[in-house]
């Protein structure tokens, strides 16, 4: 929590549930990751949170913009970025947002398959494509590997095709999966995709981009490695790859930029037991799965929670959210312990949590409105 958000909850006391960010704290973890890797283009990923003081600011910092479809295009453009800074890297696209996105003035998307590189053709004529290629995700608390990417092989051959169908075969993209904490993964998925680089480039096509994702992970209960490692493992794996002849690069942080400018406030609706006998409470939170922590699913992004008993005595917890869904349940089995003066009532701070919360909170399941906002 920084300074800022601390003095916004004790002055302000807004109401809970709500999440606040400090801008400035954005601004300052995308200057890390620059200076950490001052020849990569970052891309920030608009899916973590598309909110548009941070897209403003992001705009003045003169990032590029990753976006997933054509309504995060559109906010890009209207918090003002270049359209040439914007890279529609979802590679399920509708054909009308691609239309959309290219006659906006978008020129780079991202295809995996040789349907959604046909719907580019027809589309977006001209446009640099990149071709995303499946990677392992070891080490990734979210996986992306199963939904997305293609084989190098297939790659090949699509990449092949591009420049036939009238499109410029800009560049080849993977994805080690989100709050991944391995360095090893980047490094063995950029000497995969570096091989099939230097294949195509042999068989004359003019590829000359590699598109490292993101996935650079933040602190929540456990530490993680620093952007510099990550950035050392990068840069170390480009140049056995590439050695003097580096490629463009891009990166596309999302979790990183925006993860540990955020908190959660929430009250405590319930503390309870099931049984005399069981030393396990039950803390229900205005807060839940359906309110925006769906990355709790599979308790795989593991909040810390901050209370005002902090090093008091602690005892066992499940930690559930307030509707009346029994999958609103976000840990059972993570080990969680807090406070045993902890109750109903009183406010807690989940903390580091200013990606994929606002974007996932329904719209009214239970009646619940989506948590409030606050960027400062």
């Amino acid at each position: 929590m920084t300074p800022k958000i601390a003095q916004f909850l004790t002055t302000m006391q807004p109401a809970t549930p709500c999440l606040v960010v400090d801008v400035d704290r954005v601004e300052g973890n995308y200057r890390a990751l620059s200076r950490a890797l001052p020849l990569a283009r970052i891309y920030y990923a608009v899916k973590a949170n598309p909110a548009e003081p941070i897209l403003a600011r992001l705009v003045k910092l003169s990032s590029s913009f990753d976006a997933a479809s054509w309504e995060e295009v559109r906010a890009c453009l209207d918090a003002g970025a270049r359209p040439e800074a914007i890279s529609f890297g979802n590679t399920i696209k509708k054909a009308s947002a691609i239309r959309r996105a290219y006659e906006a003035g978008v020129r780079l998307f991202a295809f995996d398959s040789a349907e959604e590189l046909e719907k580019l053709a027809r589309q977006a004529p001209g446009s640099r494509v990149y071709c995303r290629v499946l990677v392992e995700n070891d080490g990734a608390d979210w996986p992306l590997s199963r939904k997305f990417g293609t084989t190098v092989e297939h790659a090949f051959a699509l990449m092949s095709r591009a420049g036939e169908m009238g499109l410029d075969p800009f560049g080849l993209s993977f994805h080690v999966g989100s709050q991944q904490t391995s360095t090893s993964s980047y490094e063995a998925a950029i000497a995969k995709v570096g091989m099939l680089f230097t294949d195509l480039q042999h068989a004359g096509i003019n590829v000359r981009m590699v598109n490292l994702g993101g996935g650079f992970p933040i602190g929540y209960r456990d530490e993680v490695p620093e952007i510099g490692a990550f950035a050392d493992a990068i840069m170390g794996a480009m140049t056995r790859c590439f050695g003097n002849a580096l490629p463009d690069m891009i990166v596309e942080p999302g979790r990183f930029v925006v993860g540990d400018a955020g908190v959660v406030s929430s009250e405590v609706v319930l503390v309870s037991r099931r049984g005399t006998n069981n030393p396990v409470r039950w803390v229900y939170l205005d807060i839940g799965r359906f309110g925006g922590l769906a990355e709790t699913e599979g308790e795989a992004i593991r909040y810390r929670i901050q209370t005002a008993h902090d090093g008091g005595p602690t005892g066992p917890v499940a930690i559930a959210g307030p509707t009346c869904d029994g999958a609103d349940i976000m840990y059972e089995r993570a080990n969680y312990r807090l406070p045993l003066d902890l109750q109903s009532g009183e406010r807690v701070e989940l903390l580091a949590t200013g990606a994929y919360v606002s974007t996932y909170a329904s719209q009214g399941f239970n009646g619940f409105a989506p948590l409030a906002e606050h960027y400062i």
